[in-house]
């Protein structure tokens, strides 16, 4: 039996192709999401630009999610680290996180899902939305929206927080909240950062406190 506790926990999850490392973490017991039964499951940045779980914007997230009381989940995509198999441009990682996403359902069935990705790992978030049963949040980290299909004629199947820095150099900033502001129609919101570079670096407690606040907000509770 996989058990969630306070102290993140190394696993292996099998994917379509091999073993795929994770780690997981329950939520904080105090939290203002904690009564909610809410899970996420947060992606990486490009793996053949070095990105990996251990990605400084992920674990940022993962410690918001954490704090409001949101169980975790973290992986590598195949051909990272300990995951087996090999880059697969998006196409095959998106299997990977649907695998994710099975593997959580069937061990905490009466969760509902929050799906979260930094760059690369945001296009396979979006990717995936629309392959699953449900998902109840999904949060785009610096999406490179002119590289990868994201919504669905303007519309997501759930609330969509976007937060993008203005001094990107790897994403185009004007095209992420043009993207945003013109084309989405589905409930979201866009935290933008006129300061931050691609990986927010010197932003990264803000992302966190920002993140919060919105989900407490697009999930409805009172902050």
């Amino acid at each position: 039996m996989t058990v969630f506790s306070q102290t993140e926990t190394a696993i292996t999850i099998d994917g379509p192709v091999g073993g795929l490392e994770a780690r997981i973490q329950a939520g904080s017991e105090s939290g203002s999401l904690a009564e909610r039964g809410l899970a996420a499951i947060v992606c990486h940045p490009h793996p053949q630009h070095g990105g990996t779980m251990s990605n400084k914007v992920v674990t940022t997230l993962v410690r918001a999610y954490r704090d409001l009381g949101v169980a975790t989940v973290r992986f590598n995509f195949r051909g990272v680290g300990a995951s087996e198999g090999e880059f697969d441009h998006a196409v095959g990682e998106v299997d990977d996180l649907l695998a994710v996403y099975s593997w959580l359902s069937e061990r905490r069935p009466d969760d509902s899902v929050l799906l979260a990705g930094f760059s690369f790992g945001s296009a396979v978030a979006a990717g995936a939305v629309y392959r699953v049963g449900s998902v109840e949040h999904l949060t785009l980290v610096a999406p490179p929206v002119e590289r990868y299909t994201y919504d669905r004629d303007g519309r997501f199947p759930c609330p969509v927080c976007i937060a993008q820095g203005e001094r990107d150099d790897v994403v185009v900033p004007e095209g992420v909240i043009r993207w945003s502001e013109t084309r989405l129609q589905s409930p979201h919101a866009l935290l933008r950062y006129p300061e931050a570079g691609h990986f927010f670096h010197g932003q990264l407690t803000e992302l966190k406190a920002d993140l919060a606040r919105t989900l407490e907000r697009q999930l409805g509770v009172d902050s």
